[in-house]
């Protein structure tokens, strides 16, 4: 795909769900992995803006995304609570990046943070709390 950034490749993690509201891209960064998409047609909404739910699907997917490959064998998760501050709108064509740490991660809790960029503009702030499903 050649509107991506370099570095980002595929997502590995899209199936369902993750493959309409996509696609995703995933780059390894210092200290975590950033979770890329493009703003198409499809992401807009009535006032021409990426819809509400296309950032905190991204949200959501970059936070938990980020605590299952945080150990190995990786970790089932399941979103418990997920808090969303939006600060600017996405544009038809943006290219957008979440970015995501681990703040606390327990047995069974883990607590993230991140946020949400189109270049420099800051699109989101994101905060989440998830179940670690280990056996």
């Amino acid at each position: 795909m050649a509107d991506v950034p370099e570095g980002f490749a595929p997502a590995t993690f899209s199936t369902g769900f993750l493959d309409v509201a996509g696609p995703y891209f995933t780059r390894k960064e210092a200290d975590h992995i950033a979770v890329g998409i493009r703003i198409t047609e499809g992401h807009l909404n009535g006032i021409n803006v990426a819809h509400g739910g296309v950032l905190t699907t991204l949200a959501d997917v970059a936070l938990s995304y980020q605590l299952f490959v945080s150990e190995k064998p990786r970790l089932p998760i399941a979103t418990i609570n997920l808090n969303t501050n939006f600060l600017a709108g996405a544009k038809l064509g943006d290219w957008i990046v979440a970015h995501a740490h681990i703040d606390r991660k327990g047995k069974r809790t883990a607590y993230c943070r991140g946020e949400i960029v189109a270049g420099e503009r800051l699109l989101m702030t994101m905060t989440g709390v998830f179940a670690l499903l280990r056996k």
